[in-house]
């Protein structure tokens, strides 16, 4: 009897959920009215969507002073930082962004989640939107939407990375601190413009697109979505998910029918939404405290490159970190392990503390 109450018990145990040290999220909706893009294109109404953790709070000086952006990469939304990987990381109890001291933003880029995107119904009627329209859409949610007049820290990755050396520079003056998290502060030129090219192009190719104005989905397009994976993922962990050809074409299988759920415009502007991305020449305009962040077997942005040093000694407070190659690195995607560089926040948390 003993001995089937402790099985009894074990077993509730572990029909419990996994327990995440991040604390209860909240959702809203910032409409922007009369959005003008950079195109020139307006919608009347642009939908932001956004998640928040934490409370909002002011300093002697009146402004907020807990704040804290968080942007995510091309085929993300903001709510991807409440994965365990990075949430229990980094927001419970005396973590480098305890949502009990700070107060956690986490937008949904435009085109993405529950933000305004092609496939609302305008499909490739939708404007056609760049990083600059992406970030300003951020700096009407954080300031109109949310009142929050400054930022202890922005913080991206991938996508989300470039983006935080845009807000840098396009409001130098409304944060303390700049964590840029695989990127690099150029244009997307070579082998990463290529792999990008090879997927929009299938995408404009695929008989079913009709010019974006189909009424059923294309899916032919998505036989070559893997090479996403390719770039973004690690040799290692790759051959580890298809250690046999067998393995390897059951994952090629898989990767090609978890791109077939998105919709196809929607995906086309996700990478061609870079085509604005050039921050090099203005490196030199932004004064928060910047520490730029890159992982030794990125292939997206691969160190051999030798761009990353020179380009971050234009930033006056400008430091960059390349982590070596290890066991808990994974290529690109490793910006996913909070773990691997949660250090280098806290160091950056603590550089950039003000009085």
């Amino acid at each position: 009897m003993r001995t089937a109450l402790i099985l009894s018990f074990l077993s509730l145990l572990l029909a419990l959920p996994a327990h995440s040290a991040a604390p209860a999220s909240r959702e809203g909706d910032y409409l922007a009215r009369d959005f003008h893009f950079k195109s020139g294109e307006v919608l009347p109404e642009l939908r932001l969507h956004y998640t928040t953790l934490g409370t909002p709070r002011r300093g002697p000086d009146g402004r907020v002073n807990n704040a804290v952006l968080l942007l995510h990469g091309t085929t993300g939304t903001g709510r991807n930082f409440l994965a365990p990987s990075f949430a229990d990381e980094l927001f419970g109890p005396g973590q480098p962004l305890d949502a009990s001291r700070y107060y956690l933003i986490l937008p949904d880029g435009i085109g993405r989640g529950g933000s305004s995107k092609p496939s609302d119904g305008l499909r490739a009627r939708f404007p056609r939107y760049g990083y600059q329209d992406v970030v300003e859409a951020q700096h009407l949610l954080v300031t109109q939407g949310l009142g929050v007049d400054h930022l202890r820290l922005v913080l991206g990755t991938s996508m989300g990375g470039m983006q935080t050396w845009m807000w840098g520079e396009t409001y130098p003056a409304m944060m303390d601190a700049l964590m840029p998290i695989a990127s690099q502060p150029t244009q997307i030129s070579g082998r990463n413009l290529l792999w990008r090219r090879i997927i929009t192009e299938a995408i404009r190719q695929d008989p079913d697109w009709k010019g974006g104005d189909y009424q059923v989905p294309p899916t032919r397009w998505a036989s070559v979505a893997p090479i996403f994976n390719l770039m973004a993922d690690s040799p290692v962990r790759l051959q580890g998910q298809g250690p046999t050809r067998q393995a390897g074409n059951a994952l090629y299988d898989q990767l090609v029918a978890t791109a077939r759920k998105n919709d196809a415009n929607d995906y086309l502007y996700w990478f061609e939404s870079s085509f604005d991305y050039d921050p090099e020449p203005a490196l030199g305009s932004i004064k928060a405290r910047l520490l730029a962040v890159n992982f030794a077997d990125d292939q997206i942005n691969p160190s051999s490159l030798g761009v990353m040093e020179g380009l971050t000694a234009k930033v006056a407070n400008g430091r960059f970190v390349l982590v070596p190659i290890s066991s808990r690195t994974i290529g690109h995607q490793t910006l996913t392990q909070a773990a691997v560089w949660k250090p280098y926040l806290e160091e950056l948390l603590k550089e950039s503390q003000k009085g």
